[in-house]
């Protein structure tokens, strides 16, 4: 049987691997997995310890957040997509303003 530890270690390891990417890379859909790999993180840590004491009310919270997690999903991409038809790129240094009329 698998521990609790090691439930809880892989589930830091995956948020931390996400806090990395976000802090480090430049590409907007990196940075978007890594908020996702960190969101996944922080489920796996809820229905760890939801099992360990019985309660499953953290296993609905994990289900209501990836729900609602699929639907940020269409959104995001959607937006990335737009934001790559208007700039030619995902870098996040392009990025800096929000009109509509400069061209960077």
């Amino acid at each position: 049987m698998i521990s609790l530890t090691s439930y809880a270690f892989v589930s830091m390891m995956l948020f931390s691997i996400g806090v990395i990417g976000v802090v480090a890379r430049r590409n907007i859909f990196v940075i978007y997995m890594s908020i996702e790999m960190m969101l996944n993180g922080i489920n796996l840590f809820l229905v760890t310890f939801a099992r360990y004491h019985f309660n499953m009310d953290p296993q609905v919270i994990t289900i209501m957040v990836i729900s609602i997690a699929a639907a940020e999903a269409a959104i995001f991409l959607s937006v990335i997509i737009l934001l790559y038809r208007s700039r030619k790129s995902l870098d996040t240094d392009i990025f800096t303003t929000l009109t509509q009329g400069e061209k960077s």
